[in-house]
């Protein structure tokens, strides 16, 4: 079975059926097709794919972040509500936010902060973060992703690097672990998954063909009996129907040093990497590890051509027993500033701040009031996002929550708001889309009624 980053589709065919996409993503000639690179080039261009790059890092916090202790204080509520965290002044006349995002707070300039995000399902789940609906029996396994959207409409920037790539390593509670996928899209534009899980050391079992590492990825003849053992079952869900264009696409991306250089963080200047702080690769419990300088990853798979990543980052699902919430968020409030404010920092240092976008957020906020553990639970009635870049109005928080953090009182914000406004960030005009689900059912990205969050753009 091969297994790689990303998936196959369907589509017109040149002459020998393989598919425009298709032949882009392997470079032409490579595997004897009938077009040349450059005539492929054209060929692109001719299609209306933009030759900007506009991209969006998802950072995605597995378990509920609490909102009311990270961008959303209640200094003056009462003491079994407002936590045991003081708020700071940050670089914008207004805004405060909690005392363990200092970083944040000096950059405020560069963030805005949703403080009224409603809506959110109440389960465990990246699905609503990584689509932008809720799971339900009817859309499980079928909804799209951002990522497979962006993939569709925009196809690679660059032939060898994927659109769609993740960082979501494989959880223990594996809903955390969900990068999206490409749902009646189909295969081609699922996420590329750069690395695994616990169980495996953390290495990605799409950097595998079977029976030919990538060591060994230069001899073409051993790559190519690879292919020849693949096993061409039949399955119902489609998945094999695009295997050969997901083999040509292998091919290009492994033996191309585009995509590895992305992830060669020697190639970064020392003092660069010192800023993101310093990984820790233990798994926390059923979450994901602590590996800031994935946030440096994710930007340098952007500027190698990446449009959508995703990533997960350690474990926010805090309410057991001994103040959980509060002694966790002493450890991971402070990697969380340092990383992301790296992030941001370089996308500004190298001109990226009109094209990437990046958004931080989890699957639903916690409760204001503290419970007998002396810690906080599920609250779906209210959560927060951090974004940054894209060209959007920075230095503002966008909505407001009542006097103890419950519910929003003003300018409630939805998932599919934030998803038309990271489309509208990626420079892709919602409204000629459509796409005809496997009944010849109309879908769109988001539903034609829904509009960009107005305060950002």
């Amino acid at each position: 079975m091969l297994t790689i980053f990303g998936k196959s589709h369907s589509r017109g065919g040149f002459c020998d059926g393989t598919s425009r996409r298709d032949f882009l993503t392997v470079g032409g000639t490579l595997l004897g097709g009938c077009l040349s690179l450059p005539s492929l080039l054209a060929a692109e261009a001719q299609s209306g794919i933009k030759s900007s790059h506009k991209a969006v890092i998802n950072i995605y916090l597995p378990g509920g972040p609490p909102h009311i202790d990270m961008w959303d204080l209640k200094p003056d509520a009462p003491v079994e509500v407002r936590g045991e965290f003081k708020p700071i002044k940050t670089k914008v006349p207004g805004i405060e936010i909690c005392e363990l995002f200092p970083r944040i707070a000096a950059m405020m300039d560069k963030f805005a902060i949703i403080r009224s995000l409603v809506g959110s399902s109440g389960d465990h789940d990246a699905y609503q973060c990584m689509t932008g609906r809720p799971r339900t029996p009817a859309n499980n396994g079928y909804w799209p992703s951002l990522g497979a959207w962006v993939s569709k409409l925009r196809g690679p920037a660059d032939p060898s690097v994927p659109a769609h790539v993740t960082l979501m390593y494989r959880t223990g509670e594996q809903r955390w672990g969900y990068p999206g996928d490409g749902g009646f899209l189909g295969q081609a534009h699922a996420p590329f998954r750069l690395v695994g899980g616990k169980d495996n050391g953390m290495k990605s079992d799409s950097l595998v063909l079977q029976g030919v590492t990538p060591d060994r990825l230069s001899d073409r003849v051993s790559l190519m009996k690879g292919f020849d053992d693949i096993d061409r079952k039949i399955d119902a869900t489609g998945v094999m129907n695009g295997m050969d264009a997901f083999n040509r696409q292998a091919l290009d991306i492994l033996t191309s040093s585009r995509l590895k250089d992305a992830l060669d963080l020697s190639k970064e200047k020392p003092e660069t990497l010192a800023r993101y702080g310093v990984d820790d690769p233990a798994f926390e419990r059923d979450g994901a590890p602590r590996m800031v300088r994935n946030f440096c990853v994710a930007r340098r798979l952007v500027e190698a051509g990446a449009r959508v990543v995703t990533m997960n980052f350690t474990r926010w699902d805090w309410h057991g027993g001994d103040g959980m919430n509060f002694v966790q968020a002493r450890k991971d409030f402070p990697l969380l500033d340092r990383a992301v404010t790296s992030l941001v920092e370089d996308i500004y240092d190298r001109g990226l701040d009109k094209d990437v976008s990046v958004i931080v957020w989890g699957e639903f906020g916690r409760t204001p009031r503290i419970n007998k553990n002396a810690s906080r639970d599920h609250w779906p009635q209210l959560s927060c996002a951090l974004m940054a870049g894209g060209g959007m109005k920075t230095g503002q928080v966008i909505g407001e929550s009542n006097r103890l953090g419950e519910y929003a009182t003003k300018r409630p914000v939805t998932h599919p708001e934030i998803f038309a406004t990271l489309y509208r960030n990626l420079g892709i005009d919602l409204n000629p889309v459509r796409e005809f689900d496997a009944n010849g059912r109309p879908q769109y990205p988001v539903e034609p009624e829904v509009l960009p969050v107005r305060e950002l753009v």
